[in-house]
């Protein structure tokens, strides 16, 4: 036993510091700068375990065997995340306090009022801890984001138009909807739900024929399994939605100081985070300039849900501004009135909106 230790110790010593994790698409730990006020405070100590942790040599072997493990036990449930029915790994959806709650709609009221000469929409998304929640095991403690959503829907300003798209979701539950792997939905999902939309928004949604409908991956092991850990999973698969007769556009990456001419980054199909195809991940400031005629304008504030979303309404507007309140620090009333916009759509979905005190 004891040479296992020091080997374990030894190896741990001179194996490289890692700063990503590829398997859980997470930043790892780092050595904590050491000082006697953190010492004193207990922080140094809390930082230095956690480094530890996320530095530990073969740590992605470790978790494997782990899960791997308490899977031959019949135990369905790591970090949080579930193994359920017909392959899916579900999150389940924890409500807030009252206070967050609150605290949370109150930040969707402040946003949209910024905006106060626009049409202001908001969709909350129910994730499959709602729309498949028959297909988590019968053990597996989950509260209701249909609560949630009626709530934030009585309490919502009055001037935001609630966009309930759970019926349409629901509906199509038997459908490819929502990734397997991942915590987010499918181009698919994204579509039905844009096709609900534009019954508040007032335009025609085009009919699914519309696009060439490509599956670009078949290999795309998503956040869920990464934070789980679980192995010996089967893969998604990512579809992207392309107009057959596509129009000329421009993506401006505000923050980049980068413009292309799409919106989809294949490289990212090569990487573990395979959903960044979408934009390649999230920005402050994303600008789209289309084609379309008419000069209409639309803001959306929105997680990384839009992403998938945002390519339908794109033949709806001449240009598109995209905020995530996570990386974007300037004024937003700034953005509305400089830009002179007339539609503001804000879209999230339901845990992590009320749940991720990055919001």
């Amino acid at each position: 036993m004891g040479i296992y230790i020091f080997l374990l110790v030894f190896f741990n010593l001179i194996s490289p510091i890692k700063t990503f994790s590829e398997t859980e698409n997470r930043d790892l730990e780092q050595k904590p700068v050491f000082s006697l006020e953190n010492l004193f405070q207990g922080r140094f100590t809390k930082e230095y375990e956690k480094y530890i942790e996320d530095q530990f040599v073969l740590r992605d072997l470790w978790i494997g065997i782990k899960t791997d493990c308490e899977r031959l036990f019949l135990k369905n449930e790591s970090n949080g995340v579930f193994l359920s029915q017909h392959n899916y790994l579900i999150q389940t959806y924890i409500k807030p306090s009252t206070r967050s709650f609150k605290s949370k709609l109150d930040t969707i009221n402040q946003i949209a009022a910024q905006a106060p000469l626009a049409n202001k929409y908001l969709m909350m998304v129910p994730t499959t801890a709602e729309i498949l929640k028959d297909y988590l095991p019968a053990y597996a403690p989950t509260d209701s984001e249909a609560a949630a959503l009626k709530q934030t829907k009585q309490l919502l300003d009055k001037s935001i138009k609630f966009v309930d798209v759970s019926d349409t979701l629901n509906s199509k539950k038997n459908e490819y909807i929502f990734y397997r792997t991942d915590h987010h939905w499918t181009s698919k999902g994204a579509y039905y739900a844009y096709q609900e939309l534009s019954k508040y928004m007032g335009f025609k949604a085009h009919a699914e024929s519309y696009y060439n409908i490509k599956d670009v991956t078949d290999d795309f092991l998503g956040s869920l399994a990464s934070k789980s850990g679980y192995q010996f999973l089967k893969p998604d698969s990512i579809e992207l939605y392309v107009p057959k007769d596509e129009k000329s556009y421009t993506v401006d990456y505000v923050d980049l100081n980068k413009v292309t001419n799409t919106i989809y980054d294949m490289k990212s199909l090569q990487t573990k985070d395979k959903y960044n195809v979408f934009f390649g991940g999230n920005y402050g400031l994303v600008k789209i300039t289309t084609s379309v005629p008419g000069g209409k304008k639309l803001l959306i504030v929105k997680d990384s849900f839009a992403n998938c979303l945002i390519p339908f309404l794109m033949s709806h507007y001449s240009e598109i501004y995209v905020v995530d309140p996570r990386y974007y620090e300037d004024d937003i009333s700034k953005l509305v009135t400089t830009n002179k916009i007339n539609d503001l759509l804000i879209l999230y979905n339901v845990n992590t909106f009320y749940n991720d005190s990055s919001n």
